[in-house]
Parts: C-alpha cells; sequence; structure tokens
C-alpha cells in the first residue's frame, strides 16, 4: 500500500517542497478533483438521468448549451464560490465574470474553466474534458475580484490542468514541478496517481486536426499537412480537445485548430485563449512541449477580451515550431529539415 499515493497525499507533498506554501492552493486543487467526481459520476449515468440533450439556453459563444455542460458550471462554481480561496471565477459558458456573492469572503486566486470541453460530443458516449487554470488575483485583498484578474497572460498561471471523462476518468495537473496524471479508482472514490512526471515523448506519433476544414484554411496550414504526412504520422481526431490533447501529451503529436474562413466573425480560430489553449499550454510546456497561435507563444498573448479566440499548435516542440515556420513562409522541406537538424 506504500507505493498507493492518492492525489491528496500528491499534492501535499508537492506543497511541502515550498515552505512558503499556504495551503490554499492545495486545497483549491482538491477541491477541483473533488468537482471532477461529481461530474464523472453524472456523465457515467447521463443516459438514465435525463441529463444528455441540449437546454434551449445559448451561451455566450452563441452555442446551445447541454444540460450536462450546465450541470459542470455548475458543480464547479458552487464547490469553490464560499471556501474564501478565490477572488473570482471565469467560465466559457458565463459572459462575464463569476464574482464571490457577498456573504462570502474572497481570497488570494482566481479560477478559470472551461467545465466541460467536447459537450457537442455527449450524445455520442465520446470522451470530454473539464480544464482549468488558476492564477493569483491582481486586486488588493480583501475585495471583490475584477476582470482585470481573470484577463492576466498564460506566464502567470500558476497551476493548471484538466480532467478527462471517459473509459476512465483522469486528473492531470501541474502546479509548476513536473505535469502528473491521476486515475479515479471507483471501488474506493480517489484519485491514484498513475501517470508520473509525464513528458511527451521526443518522437511524435500522431497529428491531430480537422481535415475536413482544409478547403478553408491558409494554403500555409494546407502545406504544413502535407508536410506532417511525409513524416509518418498517423491522423487521430476526436473532436474533444482534452482528449485529442491527452492522447498526444502521452504519445506524442501535434494538435492544431487554425483560423479558417467558415466564418467571418470568428476570424481568429474557434478556441479560447483564457479557458482551453493557456491551460494545455501551460501543460504542454512543462511537458517539453510548446503551445503557439502560429507566430507567437500562447502562454505571452496579453488577453483583451475574457472570450478571446485564438488559432493553436500545441504538443512536440519541433512540430509547433516548423507550423511556426511554414505560417512565416518557410516553405521550402529542405530549409525545414535543415532547420530541424540544426536545433538538435
Amino acid at each position: 500500500m506504500d507505493k498507493v499515493i492518492t492525489i491528496e497525499r500528491h499534492i501535499v507533498e508537492q506543497q511541502k517542497q515550498h515552505p512558503e506554501a499556504t495551503g490554499v492552493l492545495t486545497s483549491i486543487l482538491y477541491d477541483i478533483a473533488l468537482a471532477g467526481k461529481l461530474i464523472a459520476r453524472e456523465t457515467t449515468r447521463a443516459g438514465l438521468a435525463d441529463i444528455l440533450g441540449l437546454t434551449g439556453v445559448f451561451n455566450v459563444q452563441g452555442e446551445e448549451v447541454a444540460r450536462l455542460d450546465e450541470y459542470a458550471n455548475q458543480a464547479i462554481v458552487r464547490l469553490n464560490q464560499f471556501t474564501g480561496r478565490l477572488a473570482v471565477m471565469g467560465s466559457e459558458e458565463v459572459a462575464d465574470i463569476i464574482p464571490i456573492p457577498d456573504e462570502f469572503p474572497t481570497g488570494r486566486y482566481v479560477l478559470l474553466f472551461d467545465p466541460l470541453d467536447g459537450s457537442s460530443n455527449i450524445d455520442y458516449s465520446v470522451s470530454i474534458g473539464t480544464i482549468f487554470s488558476i492564477l493569483r488575483r491582481k486586486s488588493p485583498d480583501g475585495t471583490h475580484g475584477t476582470r482585470e484578474d481573470c484577463m492576466q497572460p498564460g506566464r502567470d498561471i500558476v497551476a493548471a490542468g484538466y480532467l478527462l471523462y471517459g473509459p476512465s476518468t483522469m486528473m492531470v495537473y501541474s502546479a509548476g514541478n513536473g505535469v502528473h496524471g491521476f486515475t479515479l479508482d471507483p471501488t474506493v472514490g480517489e484519485f491514484l496517481l498513475t501517470h508520473p512526471n509525464i513528458q511527451i515523448p521526443a518522437k511524435p506519433k500522431f497529428y491531430s486536426v480537422n481535415q475536413g476544414y482544409t478547403a478553408y484554411w491558409a494554403r500555409e496550414i494546407q502545406e504544413f499537412t502535407e508536410y506532417l504526412q511525409t513524416r509518418n504520422l498517423s491522423l487521430r481526431y476526436i473532436g474533444s480537445l482534452v482528449a485529442d490533447f491527452h492522447r498526444n501529451l502521452l504519445g506524442g503529436g501535434i494538435f492544431y485548430y487554425p483560423a479558417d474562413t467558415r466564418d467571418p466573425k470568428k476570424p481568429r480560430g474557434k478556441l479560447r485563449l483564457l479557458y482551453e489553449a493557456a491551460p494545455l499550454a501551460f501543460l504542454a510546456e512543462h511537458a517539453g512541449g510548446a503551445a503557439s497561435d502560429g507566430t507567437t507563444r500562447i502562454l505571452n498573448i496579453e488577453p483583451q477580451d475574457l472570450h478571446q479566440r485564438t488559432p493553436l499548435f500545441i504538443g512536440n516542440k519541433d512540430l509547433v515550431e516548423i507550423a511556426e515556420a511554414f505560417l512565416c513562409g518557410a516553405r521550402s522541406l529542405g530549409m525545414l529539415e535543415r532547420m530541424h537538424v540544426e536545433k538538435q
């Protein structure tokens, strides 16, 4: 039993490496794990609990909200709003910031989250997930949190992660000291450490992109995709960002969702900077990978809006850098290969 490490034990042991730590961040991470257990329970019994389907309500993105989306959002908010650990929250499903109610104290941290990524796949029993990031507030302690607290660049993230709801439920997180994965054991109701110190494999196996949109991509993206095919990578695309990212994190590869011309209202692509791209970029970099919008490191982008969208290229560092090279005009295969050799 000494080799069985629960997520609570792991988080506490990580905290001991930082004598200045107060335990507040530890508690937030454990509260997120608890929310994940509740959401996992509902995803498992969704078909029996009349949870599947749509609510008839549309979120700030103009997308119809799934019932399970709504449940996940409420579970995370209700478990975190009264603890005194957070100054404010932000959710992909809510147009404005989520303030801490007046009857509860405020804390030092900010929680941003996508409560249920991939929810369009709910009715098809495809893996879905929750993405989160934790930052320190910028506004004065003891006051209500502000939009500015939420709109911080990814380089200011202190911890981030995701929960994956699929054949098994996993929580993967980093607080800046490695990326660690935990699998929920339903017999004891606890997350157990199964993937310590995750590093993206140096040799990639997969590329993940919706090639159904090829005709809407810039020429450089089309040529980058053709280049990946010369590397003998296998195409794997689920359509749930967490699931695609998780596979490539463990197996090696690149996920990308570029801007396209399908919707003139979304010239910067589909994915949300604060709730999806930045948290996963934080994980990718701590696992030895990289993340870019095609020209700029994701963690360096200064947010201008709570629901700002961004292109995303994320995974093995060399593949992300090659994507950037294509977008900058270095489309010669020989030039790319020389660049790759020179970096080794």
